[in-house]
C-alpha cells in the first residue's frame, strides 16, 4: 500500500529527515560548482535544497506532500530557491527541459521499484540536452525484505536503468554520511543525459 506522505509530515512521522543536508552532497558541494538550474523531486521540508541554494544554484524542490512544502516554506530562504506542489512521476508541463541539474537523494528509493521506468522518463522530460544527474543512492536498507520504503538499488540496476540514457560522469561510496546510516550503503553517481 502507498504511502500517504502528507499525514508522515503532519504528524511527524519522518524518520528519514536528518534535520540537515545529506552529507554526500555537501561534500560534493565543496569540489565541484553546479551551473544552471537544479530540481530536487521528493525534497521534502528542503535540506538539500537550501544547501543548493546557499552555493548559488538556482533550485527547485518538489514534493507530492503539502505538509512537507509548508514546513520547507518555513525556513528563511538562503538564495534562489523556491518550491513547487507535484509528483515527479507525471511532471507538470511546465517542467518539462527546464534543468540542468536533477539531484536525487530519497526520491527513487521511496517509490516502488516497479515505478523506476516512471522515474527515468520523467528525469528525461526534466532535464535539458546534455543535462546532468546527480544521485545518492541507497544501495543496501538494513533488514530490508522487499518492503519498503526505503527500497534500495544494486548496481546493476542503476547500470540496467541508466545506461541507455546517461554517462556515467563519476561514481563512488561516500565516506561522509548520517550517522544511521553505515559507510557503504549508499552510492554517489554522476550522470550526464546522452544527446548533448
Amino acid at each position: 500500500m502507498a504511502r500517504d506522505w502528507d499525514k508522515a509530515y503532519e504528524v511527524d512521522e519522518t524518520p528519514w529527515d536528518k534535520g540537515y543536508a545529506a552529507p554526500p552532497l555537501m561534500k560534493f558541494l565543496k569540489e565541484h560548482s553546479l551551473q544552471g538550474r537544479a530540481l530536487v523531486p521528493g525534497c521534502g521540508t528542503g535540506h538539500d535544497v537550501r544547501l543548493l541554494a546557499k552555493h548559488g544554484v538556482q533550485v527547485t524542490g518538489l514534493d507530492i506532500a503539502p505538509g512537507a512544502l509548508r514546513k520547507a516554506a518555513a525556513f528563511a530562504p538562503v538564495g534562489g530557491e523556491s518550491y513547487v506542489l507535484g509528483d515527479f512521476l507525471n511532471p507538470e508541463a511546465g517542467l518539462s527541459g527546464s534543468f540542468d541539474w536533477v539531484v536525487e537523494h530519497t526520491c527513487l528509493c521511496a517509490i516502488e521499484p516497479s515505478q523506476r521506468e516512471a522515474y527515468l522518463s520523467s528525469l528525461n522530460k526534466v532535464l535539458k540536452r546534455g543535462g546532468q544527474f546527480l544521485a545518492v543512492f541507497f544501495r543496501e536498507v538494513s533488514n530490508y525484505d522487499g518492503d519498503g520504503p526505503p527500497h534500495p538499488i544494486s548496481g546493476e540496476e542503476i547500470h540496467a536503468l541508466f545506461h541507455d540514457d546517461f554517462e556515467l560522469v563519476e561514481s563512488y561510496t561516500p565516506r561522509e554520511t548520517y550517522p544511521s546510516r553505515p559507510v557503504g550503503c549508499e552510492e554517489v553517481c554522476w550522470m550526464r543525459k546522452r544527446g548533448a
